[in-house]
């Protein structure tokens, strides 16, 4: 099966209109031996190119956010000569940052949400912004290099950020603020994660199954709609609009045998 008729088997119109697109930019990179790249993409889109990518045998991508730990990631996809080296020296030429100072007046008073929600007010889209790093005196948006004019232009013209120091830094120099994060202790009758993800999201467990399969949830940065899917400690669980949490321990069981689990959630 060639990869024409692998894409003709999704049927949701943005899933192929993504997976065209990313077909397109393979093409380029054989005809044309350049390296091609996406907007960041969310973790659904993530695991659903990296499923793609598999069905039709294809290993010359890299997914990159700019850390590590980067929940927003770009595709690169590169010819088949191309060294690691090669793909490396190009970071640069495609992911900044753009670094907000605050004045001491605003120390401490903007979320995540300050920030995406100026950017957003500005005109941006959503996918030429990766992950935003916050500290107290200000934060690290990751973007990518195409938009870092326009940022260091209308950014100051935000009421929010009229009085900050804003500048346009190389990725490498990157804050890497630890994420913070808070421990919860939660109580499951077993280790499915549709009773992981109702104790999390602090709903039922009918509500929690909706939330699955309407592929929300992912385990260790994959989409998971496999409602009986089994937990380990160490896993990772992201549930889009409530938040990402980390498995840290069983720690016992309840007289009645229902699991103690300790928790840590990214806050």
């Amino acid at each position: 099966m060639n990869k024409q008729e692998v894409l003709k088997n999704y049927k949701n119109q943005e899933d192929r209109m993504l997976l065209s697109n990313i077909l397109d930019k393979i093409k380029f990179t054989e005809t044309r031996n350049k390296m091609e790249y996406t907007n960041f993409l969310s973790l659904y889109e993530i695991s659903l190119i990296e499923s793609f990518f598999t069905k039709i045998n294809y290993a010359n991508y890299y997914l990159w956010g700019g850390y590590e730990f980067a929940e927003r990631k770009v595709c690169i996809l590169y010819p088949e000569n191309y060294s690691k080296e090669m793909i490396e020296k190009n970071y640069d030429k495609i992911i900044g940052i753009i670094r907000i100072e605050l004045p001491k007046t605003e120390v401490g008073k903007y979320t995540h949400r300050n920030y995406l929600g100026g950017i957003v007010k500005l005109g941006l889209e959503r996918e030429k912004v990766g992950d935003i790093l916050v500290c107290e005196n200000g934060a690290d948006i990751i973007i990518l290099k195409e938009s870092e004019k326009f940022l260091i232009q209308e950014l100051p013209m935000l009421k929010r950020f009229e009085s900050s120091k804003i500048t346009a830094e190389s990725i490498i120099d990157l804050k890497q603020i630890e994420p913070k994060k808070e421990e919860i202790k939660i109580i499951v009758p077993s280790l499915r994660i549709d009773n992981f993800v109702s104790d999390l999201a602090r709903t039922s467990r009918n509500k929690a199954l909706e939330i699955i399969k309407d592929e929300r949830v992912f385990l260790n940065g994959k989409l998971e709609t496999k409602t009986s899917r089994q937990i380990k400690e160490n896993d990772t669980i992201t549930i889009r609009g409530k938040g990402r949490f980390v498995v840290k321990e069983f720690s016992g069981n309840t007289r009645s045998g229902r699991i103690i689990v300790i928790i840590e959630k990214f806050v």
